[in-house]
């Protein structure tokens, strides 16, 4: 599956992952208020075997596929959005 990563200006280390580059404007106000205008960081090819820096990559496949996002923060500060 391809996949878009997105910075966020607000928060450091926080990215949102979409299946989608015309996504972005379908991801939920509360999200996008906290996040902030999402900035396009990089895409590439997401598979069950690739390795992530941070994360799972069947986990996230899984959050693309149900919630349409995938949300990346710090580890100190990471919590179910």
């Amino acid at each position: 599956m391809q996949c878009y990563v997105y910075r966020s200006p607000r928060k450091a280390e926080t990215y949102l992952l979409l299946p989608d580059k015309a996504e972005v404007v379908e991801l939920p106000p509360a999200l996008l208020e906290v996040f902030g205008e999402p900035e396009l960081a990089f895409e590439f090819e997401l598979t069950p075997e690739r390795r992530l820096a941070q994360g799972d990559a069947i986990q996230v496949l899984e959050n693309l596929r149900q919630k349409g996002f995938h949300l990346q923060m710090p580890p100190e500060n990471q919590r179910p959005f």
